[in-house]
């Protein structure tokens, strides 16, 4: 069966849905809807207008302080900034909600098989225990492990429903959602040095910090003269320091987390070449399963186990891919700017 036809009927739609002629939702779709309708980037949007309006009034004033000037000019940048930072934090919001739903799906795919494979095994146990070669325990394990995967099968649908609504809640849809499931990602092709380079004008909380030295540096200056209290200086040195070590504060927890973050993304692409290696093994064992089911080697539940198998590398691998795209939207939002390609 299509995976991606497989996955529309798992979200619930059923036949008549799956026949339907809307086009399924994408994840590239799904953020770019966001991107578009959702309120934290309009109003950062509504912000950035104002600033700009603000900024434009500020600087035709004639009678507007150097302070006022500054103050403006900064509120500009942030609000500049803001826009990029949320659409940032909206793109991560989305990949992984719609990885979860996605995968969620894949699950209960596996599941169901898993409690078609357990059934089948219940019934070879109970026709064994009848011909006497097995006994009532072994009938209790499989019926056991009959009911502990059926229970497993209906709590990933009721995570799946779940997911699904947080994920239309982010987008404001409502309704099942048609989603496929998840592209390649791409890979990683910049260096953590490279990120770090110019973090402080990419990211909001640095902006903030170096804006508030700039800020006190420029009280110190006006406080700095014959005319102006001695204390009042004073005051402007130490909030000019406090500042200082502020920004170096950012600075540094900044970096951590770009540093976290690029680990984070990096081990998540060398995992996904490691499930990719595990679902050929799985795809090899199970064609040397069907081969030996033709040679009269193998009975057919050891083929169905095989194809169970296949499945559970399969939702790996699947786990795996949305591993990397969500390592590399935190790490975008770690870094200040887009790696996944998804913010056009």
């Amino acid at each position: 069966m299509n995976r991606s036809l497989t996955l529309f009927a798992l979200l619930g739609l059923g036949v008549a849905a799956a026949q339907s002629t809307s086009t399924p939702l994408t994840l590239a779709a799904a953020v770019t809807r966001a991107l578009e309708a959702g309120p934290d980037v309009s109003t950062a949007r509504a912000n950035l207008q104002k600033a700009q309006a603000t900024q434009t009034a500020t600087q035709a004033d004639p009678t507007s302080l150097v302070t006022e000037r500054l103050s403006a000019t900064q509120g500009l940048q942030s609000a500049q900034l803001n826009v990029q930072s949320a659409r940032l934090n909206v793109m991560s919001s989305v990949v992984s909600s719609y990885a979860s739903a996605s995968e969620l799906a894949l699950q209960v795919e596996l599941n169901t098989a898993q409690v078609a494979l357990n059934t089948r095994s219940l019934q070879i146990a109970q026709a064994r225990q009848r011909a006497g070669t097995a006994t009532t325990l072994d009938v209790t394990k499989a019926q056991n492990t009959l009911n502990q995967s059926q229970q497993d099968l209906a709590n990933a649908r009721a995570q799946q429903q779940v997911a699904q609504a947080q994920l239309a809640r982010v987008l404001a849809l409502s309704g099942p959602l048609r989603l496929t499931v998840l592209p390649a990602p791409p890979a990683l092709n910049t260096s953590l040095a490279t990120l770090q380079q110019g973090l402080d004008t990419r990211l909001g909380s640095l902006l903030q910090a170096s804006q508030a030295v700039q800020s006190a540096q420029l009280q110190v200056q006006v406080s700095d003269n014959d005319y102006t209290p001695a204390r009042t200086l004073q005051d402007a040195r130490t909030l000019l320091a406090n500042a200082q070590r502020t920004l170096s504060d950012a600075q540094k927890g900044a970096q951590t987390s770009l540093q976290d973050a690029w680990r984070t993304a990096s081990d998540a692409q060398k995992r996904l070449t490691l499930a990719r290696a595990s679902l050929g093994t799985a795809q090899t064992s199970l064609a040397q399963t069907q081969s030996r089911l033709k040679a009269g080697t193998a009975a057919a539940v050891d083929v169905q186990q095989a194809q169970v198998s296949v499945q559970q590398a399969q939702l790996q691998l699947q786990q795996a891919q949305d591993n990397v795209w969500k390592g590399l939207a935190s790490l975008s939002v770690a870094a200040g700017q887009d790696l996944t390609g998804l913010i056009r």
